[in-house]
């Protein structure tokens, strides 16, 4: 029997399975790491947390493998996305990763649309300037430490440095690059006209490869502290979202993912490389080659739930903090939340804003508050479902992953929402699983990831939309489209008094 490892390098913890080649998950280990965020807006992170948890947990799974290490063939990874590492000439980390989800760049990105012009910008990389991009971090290095800036000989994104820690070969590949806004998504390149118009040097970019392409193996070194045999294929990996995509055999047209983790995305598959959705979704290269996909995101889904339990729940397990979800009736008693917790993405690109609850009274419980913070989520993702079908998109089917697909209620309250079937996967593994997917394709185990995604991917149960319950949601909904717009100048005025801004 053969293996491979899959590597999700996520934004709170490292996860790492061992799967063989019938797609049945052996050992599945994880290893969490704190965030760095000392500021309103920040989110940093010492790289070298993601290598000693990778490393240990490796180093365990390998520990509790009775088989031989060799037969374990292939390695990959799938990354948060968007996150800047800044390495000097030596190879050497010259300062904390800047994460997804800091928000302090939104200057930066007013310097991008006047240097570069939006549209310009959304023609040649399909997004629009976020806070949460790579260039916007490389550009508020540059204006507030230049010192840095200056020593820098490369940027990485973080599942490309844990791969140049295991193998010495620097590189990264297409879906991670098309978060940076300094690629070319159609022509799969790096965009020398928008270096030049922001006044980045190209040589600070890696040289690109395809997910799926082999780059060595992994050191000595690497060996010896894990345990793994030198002989260990390493392949390029992807971004979380692509290899979640990946994951859950979205590979062809018509395919929808919901994932729920700390944030939140609807990803559709697309085959074509010059859609225009105007900049309202996300439109990235897919870890399959030659294919994309279309994206909106909630920057804070499931942190939304993290934080309701870490703060009026803390120590519970999500069942306990959930039970009783399903006797509470929808709109949970005319209490409303928005999952603005840390800013928003989709559909609106606002750092500024944070979060409500509407409707409060003394008579609400706190299962009651729980039932409207698992709404509130899933508005926010069903506001990139409207773009999607607006745009001609048909979403009638989705497959849901993550934490979203770990309560039933849950599930049946997305397709309500969504007004669309909702499925369970049987062994959902979330990205760990798609980047296992690319090691084993890369290993030759099948002729396409397709093929791979037939064996390794299997449906649960299904959930569909009751008419009843999508009617009031639906004039729900319409009352949570209004608190942004209701709420967008209070919390403007609001910034000023919030940790680190006086």
């Amino acid at each position: 029997m053969k293996f491979v490892i899959g590597v999700d390098l996520g934004t709170s913890a490292v996860k790492v399975i061992l799967l063989n080649n019938r797609g049945e998950v052996f050992s599945e280990i994880s290893k969490e790491y704190p965030l760095i965020q000392e500021k309103d807006g920040y989110s940093e992170q010492d790289p070298q947390e993601w290598i000693e948890k990778t490393t240990s947990a490796i180093r365990e799974l390998v520990e509790t493998f009775d088989g031989e290490v060799s037969t374990i063939e292939g390695i990959s990874f799938s990354g948060q996305m968007h996150g800047l590492v800044l390495l000097n000439r030596d190879n050497k980390v010259l300062r904390n990763a800047i994460l997804w989800n800091d928000t302090r760049t939104t200057e930066q990105c007013r310097q991008i649309y006047d240097l570069v012009g939006k549209e310009k910008l959304l023609q040649i990389t399909k997004n629009p300037a976020l806070e949460g991009f790579t260039l916007p971090k490389l550009l508020w290095v540059k204006q507030y430490e230049p010192e840095i800036l200056s020593q820098a000989s490369v940027f990485m994104l973080p599942k490309d440095y844990l791969r140049y820690i295991m193998t010495g070969n620097i590189g990264s590949e297409y879906s991670d690059a098309a978060g940076t806004l300094l690629l070319n998504v159609a022509e799969k390149k790096w965009s020398e006209e928008i270096c030049d118009l922001v006044g980045i040097d190209k040589n600070l970019c890696l040289p690109l490869v395809e997910s799926t392409a082999f780059v060595g193996t992994i050191t000595k070194e690497f060996s010896e502290a894990t345990g793994l045999s030198a002989t260990t294929k390493v392949f390029a990996g992807g971004a979380d979202n692509a290899c979640g995509a990946i994951g859950a055999s979205i590979l062809s047209e018509g395919k929808t993912l919901c994932s729920i983790g700390t944030s939140g995305v609807v990803l559709s598959y697309e085959e074509e490389k010059n859609r225009d959705f105007e900049g309202k979704v996300h439109y990235f290269n897919h870890s399959k080659e030659n294919a994309y996909y279309t994206m909106g995101v909630t920057l804070a889904a499931g942190y939304s739930l993290n934080w309701f339990r870490d703060t009026f729940a803390k120590g519970e397990d999500f069942g306990t903090l959930l039970d009783g979800l399903a006797d509470v009736p929808i709109g949970a008693n005319g209490l409303l939340f928005t999952p603005y917790l840390v800013g928003e993405r989709t559909p609106h690109a606002d750092s500024v804003i944070r979060g409500s609850f509407i409707g409060m009274d003394a008579s609400h419980r706190r299962i009651e508050f729980a039932r409207a913070v698992i709404e509130g989520i899933t508005f926010s993702l069903r506001e990139s479902i409207e773009i999607f079908r607006n745009s001609g998109k048909t979403v009638d089917t989705i497959i849901s992953i993550g934490g979203g697909a770990k309560n039933e209620t849950w599930l049946q309250i997305q397709a309500d929402v969504f007004n669309a079937k909702i499925i369970k996967l049987t062994n959902e593994q979330g990205a760990a699983m798609g980047a296992a997917m690319l090691a084993a394709y890369g290993c030759g185990w099948y002729p396409s990831l397709e093929e791979c995604a037939n064996q390794f991917v299997h449906y649960d149960k299904s959930f569909e939309p009751i008419s009843s319950n999508v009617k009031k949601y639906n004039q729900l909904f319409e009352l949570y489209k209004q608190v942004y717009t209701q709420t967008k100048e209070l919390n403007a005025g609001l910034k000023i008094f919030r940790k680190g801004e006086i």
